[in-house]
């Protein structure tokens, strides 16, 4: 089982659609997949789900989320239930809450006391790994793709020590390379800090906590625009110069000479974004790339779509190939 988060600190670039259409697609290839949505603005969540299903999850009576799985465990119930929604038969998905963002004070507080050899603490800092871990036991899952927000709070810190490997989401504009190095530094960061309360784990603490291994996989460079396929190279090399940003700072290897996105073995992928699709997607409930005629998809779109197939078909064979490596 491999549970991968998709990180960047930029927002508006793209992550979540790129997690809601991975996750189609590894289902669509065969894999048990589970898509979790951490972001407390739980778009994710309403990418795969219609209003009237959102409703009934989000109503006091009928509690279905990850906020739901969180509270019992913080409460210290030793049984553990993870709601998750039957998208297809090889994918579900753990819903996201917006009041999870009042979970960052207590998991902020457990990173600290960790230092003090508190069980308590360190059940709580590993809260993720126990959710993430059960519920792929139970669905028999694959891959797990963890969808976080732009920022580098606690919850983001958290589910980075709980997963297996990290993907960066990139864009081409002249930021990106800015908001990659930091992200990169805190990254290496968070990794050294788990490892000091790693040794400092209390004697008596049955939980399983993360193993620390948490590993760069690459980065994806989502294009906004057509214009901007063109001239991708050109621009990452002058102004963001990704490909040795992420070597230097998130690798932590010596930056060498500028070479192409196209020829760094660091990125997974140039992805178009096919906003033209976007607002079929989320009408129909459907990745974009198995839009119908029915949905819209016609003409222009419709080539659009078969284009989408083959670039998701293509990442998402590379980043299981990179999880291999």
């Amino acid at each position: 089982m491999r549970k991968i988060a998709f990180f960047n600190i930029k927002g508006g670039i793209g992550n979540t659609t790129t997690v809601y259409n991975l996750a189609w697609m590894f289902s669509e290839m065969g894999i048990k997949t589970i898509a979790v949505d951490f972001d407390p603005q739980s778009d994710l969540t309403t990418m795969f789900l219609r209003d009237s299903r959102l409703e009934k999850i989000y109503s006091n009576s009928h509690p279905h989320t990850l906020l739901d799985t969180i509270t019992p465990i913080v409460n210290g119930d030793p049984a553990i239930s993870v709601p998750s929604e039957e998208i297809n038969e090889n994918l579900r998905l753990i819903p996201g809450h917006l009041a999870l963002s009042t979970f960052e004070e207590l998991l902020s507080e457990a990173w600290l006391k960790c230092l003090n050899s508190e069980e308590y603490s360190f059940r709580i800092s590993s809260i993720f790994k126990t959710i993430t871990d059960h519920v792929a036991k139970d669905f028999g899952a694959e891959v797990v793709l963890m969808d976080v927000g732009p920022n580098l709070g606690s919850i983001n810190r958290a589910v980075n020590i709980s997963s297996d490997f990290i993907v960066m989401p990139v864009s081409s504009d002249l930021f990106s390379s800015q908001a990659l190095k930091n992200l990169g530094i805190t990254l290496n960061k968070w990794k050294v800090q788990w490892q000091q309360r790693r040794n400092l784990k209390p004697s008596n603490l049955n939980n399983s906590i993360p193993e620390n291994r948490s590993k760069p996989l690459g980065y994806i460079v989502i294009q906004h625009s057509a214009k901007e396929i063109n001239s991708v190279k050109s621009n990452l090399n002058r102004d963001n110069k990704i490909p040795v940003v992420y070597s230097e700072f998130v690798l932590n290897e010596a930056p060498g000479s500028n070479i192409s996105t196209e020829k760094d073995e660091n990125c997974l992928g140039l992805l178009k974004h096919f906003k033209s699709l976007d607002p079929m997607s989320k009408e129909a409930k459907k990745p974009i790339f198995l839009l119908k005629p029915a949905d819209g998809a016609i003409g222009a779109h419709a080539y659009a779509v078969r284009k989408s197939y083959r670039e998701y078909e293509v990442l998402a064979k590379r980043i299981l190939s990179s999880c291999r490596c």
